[in-house]
């Protein structure tokens, strides 16, 4: 591999345009990987900076670092994705996400008149649960994840 082909933590944390302990951070978690030079340097290939740029693209989808580990783990030599990957990828991740969708949509469809009216209406509000009668149905906001 030519030197040229070497990116030091600080390059890759500058053209990723994240802090260097967020690249430590990824490599903890098996996200990337590297090595160390001679000097005891960290050294990345220029693959690991579309790497991160899906990861930092699936944490803003609201995909955890679990799934993306675990969809990384199905590349071949821990390559990083192609085109064709990414439609795998994305395919799998389209079902999570919608799902995701729809239950934020519940959501705000639940809270909209309450926040609607500002009053917080006892007597209308989808959270209200006078002497915890939802106790028998499980903890945690169980109106709203029905």
């Amino acid at each position: 591999m030519s030197i040229d082909a070497e990116l030091s933590v600080g390059q890759v944390a500058k053209r990723c345009g994240i802090n260097i302990s967020a690249i430590h951070f990824y490599e903890q978690k098996g996200l990337i990987s590297g090595w160390r030079n001679n000097g005891n340097q960290r050294r990345y290939t220029r693959d690991v900076i579309r790497r991160i740029s899906l990861i930092k693209a699936a944490q803003q989808l609201g995909i955890s670092l679990d799934d993306i580990k675990h969809a990384f783990a199905a590349l071949p030599n821990e390559r990083t994705a192609t085109k064709e990957d990414w439609a795998e990828l994305s395919h799998v991740w389209n079902k999570s996400l919608t799902l995701r969708i729809a239950q934020m949509q519940k959501l705000k469809d639940s809270l909209e008149g309450c926040i609607g009216c500002g009053c917080l209406s006892m007597k209308n509000c989808p959270l209200y649960n006078p002497n915890d009668i939802l106790v028998e149905q499980g903890p945690g906001p169980v109106l709203l994840n029905k």
